[in-house]
């Protein structure tokens, strides 16, 4: 199926490169892979338009059912690591299997919930299952694909991260409006028959490859799992509970989180010292070309794309007083110019490189900036008329942001590390979100004022969001100047004289 492959190293990083003919179930299985990628991540905003019938339906507390969406977002973040370094060391085949069958049966019992505690165990549970799902995509993509294929895989799944985020509000309206007062019961329901179609067709059409190495479980890097978890808990637990004082109540647990990093580093070198296996080798960072910048433009990147959806949301719903569908509507512009785009920029990374990145950060900074300026010149009527073209611009630009992105900054990854790779990558991009849900709110309730000054909270927030961004492209013109003549390869590194792996 892969054929023979030779051994390739970059640094101490060690591949298994296929050289024989692709795979030719690499499209139906990459297909069947995204369906389930977009519903573990649409459940990271669908639920939100649900809350209400959910406080109603389990006479649920309001801290209790805000667990419900960042209980959720929490686990899923604290995980994605580790699912990828399982994913490389298992079979990305057999982890995808096992983590879409958690999800799948978490969603049903989250649908089945007579309790908020019950409901709240249930999302937890759903967070880490989808935060070992997710890796496994871009593994997947690493594994199956190469050269200017690579890039329209990654273009795929790029459509798929901006659909899944903008389409999350307008599904859940939906599905509230269509099934009343149980609605939100379906909100989980509706991954149940999704999952068991997507997990039958995965056992059929994802491929086989044996694990990475026999006696894999003795050489977990269990401790770096450990040290990683916490830090990463020290900051996100804060930021996703930001709205009920996080930052004001947990803000001693920024430092410990730094603590923890530092140390997971120290770990880290000490595992690599000791030829064994780590969790997240050192010279991903320091010797994969592109990977750290690429990293920091998605996490900063996702900083001000994340924290516009909750934004929109309280601006039409609180001071407009839309309906959760018809706010969902009015943002779908951006949805569908981030689905056209990111399709077309995976195809055009191959030739242009990091220029793509570029022209989608400046066409967002235009778009958003629109936004900020037009809002306070309209009348209430047209407001959502108004920001329809500006969301577009900005939704095309954003497509051109993600792929691309992820294509450069996986693209000299050896295979055998490209799971956990791409799972530090994602790791990024929900601290990036969690960051920008806090900053963007922060910024939006600070312009409202004795329930008015929406409009000011809104112009706030966005250009909040053109910060963040003006940073991701400060970066990205950074990393194209180190590499100024970069273009996607789908190869690995070239092999060095320094050691393997392990």
């Amino acid at each position: 199926m892969f054929g023979l492959a030779r051994r390739e190293s970059y640094g101490d990083l060690v591949s298994e490169t296929a050289v024989s003919t692709p795979d030719p179930r690499r499209w139906r299985a990459l297909a069947v892979t995204l369906t389930a990628g977009f519903m573990s991540l649409l459940d990271v905003s669908i639920v939100n338009v649900a809350l209400p019938s959910i406080q109603d339906g389990l006479n649920a507390s309001v801290a209790g059912t805000q667990w419900v969406v960042s209980g959720y977002a929490l686990t899923f973040g604290l995980v994605l690591v580790t699912g990828g370094r399982l994913g490389d060391a298992f079979g990305r085949r057999r982890m995808f299997l096992v983590a879409l069958s958690a999800f799948v049966v978490t969603s049903g019992i989250a649908g089945a919930s007579s309790s908020e505690g019950m409901l709240i165990a249930a999302r937890l549970a759903q967070g880490i299952a989808a935060g070992m799902l997710t890796p496994q995509n871009t593994g997947l993509i690493q594994e199956l694909f190469h050269g200017a294929e690579r890039g329209r895989a990654f273009g795929m799944f790029g459509a798929t991260v901006g659909l899944s985020t903008a389409v999350g509000p307008v599904l859940g309206g939906l599905i509230i409006a269509g099934f009343g007062d149980e609605g939100w019961r379906w909100v989980f329901y509706v991954n149940l028959p999704i999952g068991l179609a997507a997990l039958v067709l995965a056992a059929r059409w994802v491929p086989t490859r044996p694990p990475a190495r026999r006696g894999v479980v003795s050489q977990l890097d269990l401790p770096g799992m450990v040290l990683l978890g916490l830090a990463v808990l020290g900051v996100l637990l804060p930021l996703v509970q930001s709205e009920h004082g996080g930052l004001t109540t947990l803000w001693w647990m920024f430092p410990l989180a730094a603590g923890f990093a530092w140390l997971f580093v120290v770990w880290e070198r000490a595992v690599v010292r000791r030829g064994r296996m780590p969790l997240l080798h050192p010279r991903l960072y320091t010797s994969t070309p592109g990977y750290a910048l690429g990293a920091a433009i998605g996490a900063t990147y996702f900083c001000g794309f994340a924290g516009m959806w909750l934004v929109f949301a309280l601006f039409f719903q609180q001071g407009l007083g839309y309906s959760p569908l018809e706010s969902g509507l009015l943002v779908t512009p951006f949805a569908l110019g981030s689905a056209v785009s990111s399709a077309l920029a995976g195809r055009a990374v191959a030739r242009w490189g990091r220029t793509v990145t570029l022209a989608g950060l400046a066409l967002v900074v235009v778009g958003i900036g629109s936004i900020a300026v037009l809002v306070p010149l309209v009348p209430d009527a047209a407001v959502g008329y108004a920001m329809a073209l500006p969301l577009l611009l900005g939704g095309i630009g954003g497509g051109m942001v993600i792929s691309p992105n992820t294509t450069l900054t996986l693209d000299r990854v050896p295979t055998s590390m490209a799971g956990v790779a791409g799972a530090a990558l994602q790791t990024g991009q929900r601290l990036g979100a969690a960051l920008g849900v806090a900053v963007l709110g922060a910024a939006f309730h600070a312009g409202v004022t004795d329930g008015e000054g929406y409009r000011t909270g809104l112009v706030a927030a966005m250009l909040c969001t053109v910060a963040f961004t003006l940073v991701a492209m400060t970066l990205a013109v950074l990393d194209a100047r180190r590499h100024p003549r970069r273009r996607l390869t789908g190869q690995q590194p070239p092999a060095t004289r320094e050691g393997p792996l392990t």
